[in-house]
């Protein structure tokens, strides 16, 4: 049944206060697997323990926790044994009968509904790429690495990487490497009331550190185009980029590829966004009509890469575009009641953790749906999205280069575990000469907090039609 076994066959009934049901795959199904079952019986050790000691009767006892059944106190007595010399009605005889047939009927239920579930659980388990090479990596580098932050926030990197291999070949020529196309750390706040995500430009100049290749050669240290750290070193070379830019420590990180988004997507229903006029760009496979539209598959992927046929053909309004669709596909999936509907989870679960490739602290469906459970609730109004500051870079204007002191203030409010202000008409609070930031910790000399700056950005409630 699904991986379960079943000790007490139906012929076995009569013994069944002497045997317990055991309960059926050791790994028991928390969170999202719970959802996958409905409402399952709860099972604990504790539970587990006194179903062996007494036997069929703690099953349909209302200790066992959430499971209704007969007071042991009064009632049926739970053994089947009444005192010596006391008679019994056939009737009674012939509905504790019934009861202990329903009993074992109800426990053979559960543990199918269980081995379902548990089916569910490993394939969904099984889906996800662990990349335990990154962590050997970034472990001989530690001493290098901004020390972990004391408290519960967590800083995670997603890479959005453009590999041509596989599913991914008719987007181009697989050259043998993969740049990263999007990148974004995500801060989750502490207190889980509010998240950043932060866009890094692909073209920002940034110093790459010394990195092992992919190759296993030690390549040097040299200033170059973000997205280069992720051909040359894969995930844990762009990391330690990110943690050399930024001072932050990167708790954990995930890949996803270009099939995988479209996947992703199509699994939720599609994505709503809205357009000023009319796209027509072959590169990207866009044709769409102007106004409010619902893109799915190849035209979502073309929405959120295409560079030129939409607004001044600059990388930075493409991120702001990926941004306001990541925001509208957080209320697509919170509006849709996906967290908590099994026939809409199902899919988008098996087409999330089959594009993922991620660190061993993300790499199980328990450990990423207690993730996505721990931002369920966040408000929508407390999810901002912002790319990084920047400006055109002064010896290349087709490259980035970050703007000072705008950029250490974020990255040290990040740290610090504050929340980041963003508007679409950003007026940014300025120290006064007399009022110095130091250490990046929004404190001038006297002990002042200076006013918190306000970047350029959105939230996930804003709507890109206004």
């Amino acid at each position: 049944m699904g991986g379960g076994t079943v000790r007490d066959r139906p012929d076995q009934a009569a013994d069944a206060t002497h045997r317990p049901v055991r309960p059926g795959p050791r790994v028991q199904p928390r969170g999202v697997a719970g959802c996958l079952l409905g409402q399952p019986v709860p099972y604990t050790r504790a539970g587990r323990a006194s179903r062996h000691k007494r036997g069929m009767d703690a099953v349909t006892n209302a200790d066992a926790e959430g499971t209704p059944g007969p007071d042991p106190k009064g009632g049926a007595d739970p053994a089947g044994e009444r005192a010596e010399g006391t008679s019994e009605p056939s009737g009674a005889r012939s509905d504790r009968r019934w009861l202990r047939w329903a009993a074992v009927g109800a426990a053979i239920l559960v543990l199918a509904a269980t081995g379902v579930g548990a089916s569910l659980y490993l394939r969904f388990d099984n889906n996800i790429t662990t990349d335990t090479g990154t962590a050997e990596i970034l472990e001989r580098y530690e001493e290098e690495r901004p020390e972990p932050e004391s408290h519960e926030a967590k800083n995670i990197l997603i890479i959005g990487s453009d590999s041509r291999s596989g599913g991914n070949g008719k987007y181009g020529e697989d050259s043998g490497t993969a740049r990263s196309d999007t990148a974004i750390l995500l801060h989750l706040a502490a207190d889980r009331e509010s998240a950043t995500a932060v866009s890094l430009p692909r073209d920002l100049m940034v110093t790459i550190p010394g990195c092992v290749s992919r190759q296993g050669e030690v390549e040097e240290e040299q200033f170059a185009q973000f997205n280069w750290a992720y051909q040359f070193g894969g995930a844990s070379c762009t990391i330690r980029t990110v943690e050399e830019l930024t001072d932050i420590r990167v708790d954990h990180h995930m890949v996803i590829d270009f099939k995988g988004f479209k996947e992703i997507v199509n699994a939720v229903g599609g994505v709503e966004v809205c357009l000023a006029e009319p796209v027509v760009d072959r590169d990207a496979k866009l044709d769409l009509p102007a106004g409010r539209q619902t893109l799915k598959g190849e035209d979502a992927l073309g929405y959120v890469r295409a560079r030129y046929a939409l607004g001044n053909g600059s990388d930075t309004q493409r991120m702001t575009r990926q941004q306001e669709f990541l925001a509208s596909l957080f209320q697509e999936v919170r509006s849709n009641g996906v967290l908590m509907n099994p026939a809409k989870l199902v899919p988008v679960l098996d087409s999330a953790t089959s594009s993922i490739t991620a660190d061993e602290g993300l790499n199980s469906l328990t450990e990423l749906y207690d993730l996505v459970r721990s931002v369920r609730d966040l408000p929508e109004e407390g999810v901002a999205f912002l790319t990084v500051p920047r400006q055109p870079y002064s010896q290349n204007p087709n490259r980035d280069e970050l703007v000072q002191p705008d950029a250490d203030r974020l990255f040290a409010m990040l740290r610090e575990d504050r929340p980041v202000d963003v508007s679409n008409d950003p007026k940014p609070a300025e120290a006064r000469p007399d009022e110095p930031i130091q250490d990046g910790t929004g404190e001038d000399v006297r002990g002042e907090p200076s006013p918190s700056p306000t970047y350029e950005g959105s939230t996930a409630e804003e709507d890109s039609c206004g």
